[in-house]
């Protein structure tokens, strides 16, 4: 079962992007008390967490991205966003939503969404 990302795209430097990332229907009870993130993955990198939502406010951003960068949850639709302000060419990578159960801490991964931004 994959989550399932959009909103990826082509954008210049110092332009925004909004990455949404939706629960599929076969595993909505999972989103509840879950914890749900974004990760991304430059060429030539490993995969690193870029920022991730507890589930009720608490949130936590890596620090290339902070102050840039907002991540939501929407618990009625069960779906996360990643707001991307001010974007760098550094930014460029594949993004992948992430969600961890609670309680077996069974992980989910979106199928990944490319970003890039031009300088």
């Amino acid at each position: 079962v994959q989550l399932q990302a959009s909103g990826g795209g082509l954008v210049q430097a110092g332009g925004s992007l909004r990455l949404s990332c939706a629960t599929p229907t076969t595993i909505l009870s999972v989103f509840t008390g879950s914890t749900m993130g974004w990760y991304r993955q430059a060429p030539g990198k490993e995969r690193e967490l870029v920022a991730e939502v507890i589930s009720g406010t608490e949130t936590i951003y890596a620090d290339p991205v902070k102050g840039r960068f907002t991540i939501s949850r929407d618990n009625a639709r069960k779906t996360v966003h990643l707001q991307m302000n001010s974007l760098k060419p550094e930014d460029t990578a594949v993004y992948y939503c992430h969600l961890i159960r609670s309680g077996d801490l069974t992980q989910y991964w979106g199928q990944g969404t490319q970003v890039t931004v031009s300088s």
